[in-house]
């Protein structure tokens, strides 16, 4: 039986993120969506507005027998740069900050002290500003979201930025991998 926890994560555009996960061992899924507002129910265009207080996330589903909570954590901090402030390259407003939504106690210590070591060992140049937060107000994202850049490999959005990054991680990741990814 698996060991089935959940994390969720900001990291900019959630469509990079979420196809990532998607293609790791171990990870049951990886669904786009938003966390962390004040709104009920949100739509992508009122999230996009920056209105609503809620990031861009990927809520991840993983056997913890298979992946760590930490080796997620890694896998996420190698997909985007956390020190950019409410913003990720040229995405930019508080739905596209970093940060951790944690799930348990547990994981609020793990995230605090990954990025104490990331700060530690000056992994950025530039000071470390993911939140660390408890998860809130969780929404899925709208169904044409779900595995978009596979679904929309054309997306001009998708062959200029998605596609670099997943073929970064995957090369860096490799071993890390399901066999169909």
């Amino acid at each position: 039986m698996a060991n089935l926890q959940v994390a969720t994560l900001a990291g900019g555009c959630f469509w990079c993120i979420e196809s990532a996960f998607n293609s790791v061992e171990g990870v049951e899924k990886a669904i786009s969506g938003y966390a962390g507002g004040e709104k009920a129910d949100p739509t992508y265009e009122e999230v996009c507005s920056g209105n609503t207080g809620h990031a861009e996330v990927v809520q991840v589903t993983f056997d913890a027998d298979i992946i760590s909570y930490r080796e997620v954590l890694e896998i996420f901090f190698a997909l985007h740069n956390p020190t950019q402030l409410n913003r990720q390259g040229n995405d930019v407003g508080t739905q596209y900050r970093s940060a951790i939504f944690y799930h348990d106690e547990a994981q609020k210590a793990e995230a605090e002290k990954i990025i104490a070591e990331i700060t530690e060992e000056k992994i950025w140049p530039d000071p470390v500003v993911t939140e660390i937060v408890a998860v809130n107000n969780y929404y899925d994202a709208e169904d044409y979201h779900q595995d978009y850049f596979k679904n929309n490999p054309q997306n001009q959005y998708c062959s200029m930025v998605v596609a670099p990054k997943l073929a970064k991680f995957k090369k860096t990741f490799a071993s890390r991998l399901r066999s169909d990814a």
